[in-house]
């Protein structure tokens, strides 16, 4: 059996979620950039680990069910270890909203599997886009202690995150109209 370098760099993201609760909690010096270090670490890793599946030739169902679940479980992780630090009802509302429309899709997209029509919800470019810059922000709302910071650049980090919620929805109203689609054509009773 051949070592799977993309699935083991999925794992080590799944493993790194505890260890991000963890330096986000722990008061030790630049603890917040420490957690940054390891959420934008993961976020790496999830670019990586795409690119060696498909370089490598290593692309498993294995890695195909669990890349996607990792990479949700980091942000969701991610977003409500930052509301309780950032918790003002826009931010709470934009963490709200990207969990949320992950677990529609993740949803949607077990659903359409089931139908035979995964590929009609493949990940679109908004997608791509919305996950950069959820990543950028979410590393660097980590970094940031809103109460002994409120710089320009926290303020263009709330930007950033409200931008990819945004994108979020966008990319959501895309994903679901594209199901409608199949099921429309599948059911006619609609």
């Amino acid at each position: 059996m051949q070592f799977n370098i993309p699935n083991t760099l999925t794992l080590l993201r799944i493993c790194l979620i505890p260890v991000l609760a963890i330096v986000f909690y722990t008061p030790f010096e630049h603890h917040l950039l420490v957690a940054a270090g390891v959420f934008g670490f993961a976020a790496i890793t999830d670019w990586i680990d795409g690119y060696l599946a498909r370089k490598l030739g290593q692309m498993t169902a294995f890695g195909a069910f669990l890349d996607p679940v990792a990479d949700k479980l980091m942000v969701a992780v991610a977003l409500v270890l930052l509301v309780e630090r950032h918790g003002t009802p826009l931010f709470t509302l934009a963490a709200c909203v990207i969990i949320g429309r992950e677990i529609v899709i993740s949803a949607l997209r077990e659903w359409m599997a089931e139908l035979g029509a995964r590929t009609s919800v493949a990940v679109s470019y908004v997608g791509k886009v919305k996950t950069a810059f959820q990543m950028v922000a979410i590393t660097a709302l980590l970094a940031i202690d809103p109460a002994t910071n409120e710089s320009w650049l926290l303020a263009l980090c709330y930007v950033v995150l409200y931008v990819a919620a945004v994108l979020t929805l966008w990319s959501m109203f895309i994903y679901l109209k594209a199901a409608w689609v199949v099921m429309k054509e599948r059911d006619n009773s609609f």
